[in-house]
């Protein structure tokens, strides 16, 4: 319910930012200027180039909006309230904050393995939740991964890939950034299991204390290396949109 709120908070706020539509930031379609070299072997490869970045993206216009929302969110609200965060909080403090999450995240991705049938890599999470769970203090630490246990990270989204669901339409999601249809589903089903595991009874005390998810929120993008306009370049979207499909193709296919 909270999370419900939450989205329906950013929709709302996302409405009172002005449209963006006919800004000259929007490129509403930089692919089509580019001029492809007339000479054959580079107007193969170049054609091929522009083919690969071409991902199946029919709200495009309404997906430029919300990215362009969620960029102006980054900048007046999640950077000023990380830059608050990180002189608030010691180093040490926000690293215990993200191993204990990333422990919860590890109990999802021990059930999303199983369903994919990876019995080696589900013993391996297994090993890391108990680990970080007893000998790191409710996964305040991170002691698994010095004993050879890295993360492995398995969702919802990837498990229906993982029995050919197709991803369905390209989208960016308010807040939360880039995904598609299966992987929009997927994240609903991951929080639904979640609320049912109550693992560590987190989900009744979040409940109780919604403060804990705008921890859990502040904390996520905190850990999410990426800034926008780091790829200095005005066609940032088209550039996230092929990282994001093919890194999550690579994933399923993992």
């Amino acid at each position: 319910m909270n999370n419900l709120k939450l989205i329906l908070l950013m929709l709302l706020t996302m409405l009172a930012f002005p449209s963006v539509a006919d800004d000259d930031e929007g490129f509403k379609d930089p692919l089509s200027l580019i001029v492809i070299d007339d000479r054959d072997d580079l107007a193969l490869f170049e054609q091929s180039s522009l083919a690969a970045l071409d991902i199946f993206d029919p709200f495009e216009f309404w997906n430029r909006r919300v990215y362009h929302f969620n960029q102006r969110f980054d900048e007046s609200v999640f950077q000023p309230v990380l830059k608050g965060y990180r002189f608030a909080l010691p180093t040490p403090v926000r690293r215990s904050v993200s191993h204990f999450f990333g422990n919860l995240g590890d109990v999802n991705s021990l059930a999303n393995s199983l369903l994919q049938f990876k019995l080696k890599r589900s013993a391996h999470i297994t090993g890391r939740v108990v680990i970080n769970t007893t000998l790191g203090l409710a996964g305040l630490f991170d002691p698994a991964t010095r004993m050879g246990l890295g993360k492995q990270t398995e969702d919802f989204g990837q498990t229906l890939g993982f029995y050919r669901v197709p991803t369905g339409p390209y989208l960016i999601l308010p807040v939360l950034g880039p995904s598609n249809f299966r992987d929009a589903g997927g994240r609903v089903v991951d929080f639904v299991g979640e609320e049912y595991i109550n693992y560590l009874n987190v989900a009744d005390t979040t409940r109780r204390y919604p403060y804990i998810l705008g921890g859990r929120i502040v904390n996520e993008r905190y850990i999410t290396d990426f800034e926008y306009g780091q790829m200095n370049s005005p066609f940032e979207y088209e550039k996230l949109r092929y990282v994001y499909s093919r890194a999550r193709q690579l994933q399923i296919n993992d």
